[in-house]
C-alpha cells in the first residue's frame, strides 16, 4: 500500500460530506419545529512542535428547540504519539509513534427528555497499521422499546450487508464499551461498535470504506425518524429531572471512561470539541 495519504483523503472526504447532510437534516427539523436555529462552525488548528502539517478540524455546534445542545466536529490530525500513549495504540509503540487519523464525531442532547440523545463516531487511522472504527449507540432518558427496536434493526441491516457476523460482534462490542462499571449500568440502550477493522491492502481499504459509510448512512436514515417521532411528546418536570440525572451518568462515561475523549486529549486535540461530548445542564442527587 501507499503512505495511506490518498486513502485519508477519500475518508475525510466521506466525513466531511456526511457532516453536511446530518447538519442539513438537523437544522430541517428545526425549522419544522418553528425555530430558526442553525449550526455554528468554528475552525481550529492543532499545534505540534517541530510539526509542519498537523491538521485541525471543524467544530460544529447548534443550539436549538428540538436539539438542545448537538455538535458534529470533523477532523484529520497527524503527528507523533508521546510515547508512553503509542503503546497503547494499534500499530504503534515508542519507536514508531507517528500517526494520521480523521473522523467525524457528533453528539445530540435533545430538549425533550422523551426524544433519545444519540452518539455516533466514525474514523480511520494510521500508524504502522490502519484501520477503521466507529459505531453508534442510542442514549435515551426515557427509553422506548420501538425507538431501541428500530435503532438496531437499522444497523443490523447495515451490518449485514457486509457480514453475516458483524452485528452480533459489534452490538455486543458496545454493550460491553459503553458500561459504566463504578454505576453498574450501561450509559444507553446499545447500538454497534468496532474498532481495528484493518486494511492489510487496496480491497481491505475500500471494503472497510463501504461498510463505514453505510454506518453513516444508517445513522442519517434511522435517528431523524426518532427525533420526529418524539418531538412533540408531553414531559412533566420528573421527566425532566430524570433526564438531568442520566446526563449526569453521561458525563460520568465521558470524562472517566471513553477512548475518544482521551485520544483527543492526548494528541492535543481541541479542548471545545473534544468536550463537545457534555450535556448543556446536568444534575447529581
Amino acid at each position: 500500500m501507499s503512505d495511506w495519504k490518498d486513502e485519508s483523503d477519500r475518508a475525510r472526504g466521506w466525513f466531511e460530506t456526511l457532516r453536511d447532510r446530518i447538519c442539513a437534516e438537523f437544522e430541517a427539523i428545526e425549522r419544522e419545529a418553528g425555530s430558526d436555529a442553525r449550526f455554528d462552525y468554528a475552525r481550529w488548528d492543532r499545534e505540534e512542535e517541530g510539526n509542519p502539517d498537523p491538521g485541525g478540524g471543524t467544530r460544529g455546534l447548534m443550539k436549538g428547540k428540538v436539539f438542545e445542545k448537538v455538535g458534529v466536529n470533523v477532523s484529520t490530525v497527524r503527528g507523533n504519539f508521546a510515547p508512553e500513549f503509542a503503546a497503547s495504540i494499534n500499530g504503534a509503540d515508542a519507536d514508531n509513534p507517528g500517526f494520521t487519523a480523521t473522523g467525524i464525531s457528533l453528539v445530540a442532547h435533545m430538549a425533550n427528555p422523551h426524544v433519545p440523545a444519540v452518539h455516533m463516531n466514525t474514523r480511520f487511522l494510521t500508524t504502522g497499521k490502519a484501520w477503521f472504527g466507529g459505531g453508534a449507540d442510542l442514549n435515551p432518558p426515557i427509553p422506548y422499546d420501538e425507538d431501541t427496536s428500530d435503532f438496531h434493526a437499522r444497523f443490523r441491516a447495515a451490518c449485514s450487508a457486509h457480514n453475516p457476523t458483524y452485528y452480533d460482534r459489534f452490538s455486543k462490542w458496545a454493550d460491553e464499551y459503553f458500561y459504566i462499571p463504578h454505576r453498574g449500568v450501561h450509559r444507553g440502550v446499545g447500538g454497534i461498535f468496532y474498532d481495528h477493522l484493518e486494511c492489510d491492502d487496496a480491497q481491505a481499504f475500500e471494503r472497510n470504506l463501504a461498510f463505514t459509510r453505510d454506518v453513516g448512512e444508517a445513522f442519517l436514515d434511522i435517528f431523524p425518524q426518532l427525533v420526529r417521532r418524539r418531538m412533540d411528546s408531553d414531559f412533566t418536570p420528573e421527566d425532566k429531572l430524570r433526564q438531568l440525572e442520566w446526563r449526569g451518568r453521561y458525563a460520568e462515561f465521558n470524562l472517566v471512561y471513553d477512548r475518544g475523549t482521551l485520544f483527543g486529549l492526548k494528541t492535543g486535540g481541541n479542548i471545545d470539541a473534544i468536550l463537545m461530548s457534555l450535556p448543556p445542564e446536568a444534575v447529581w442527587t
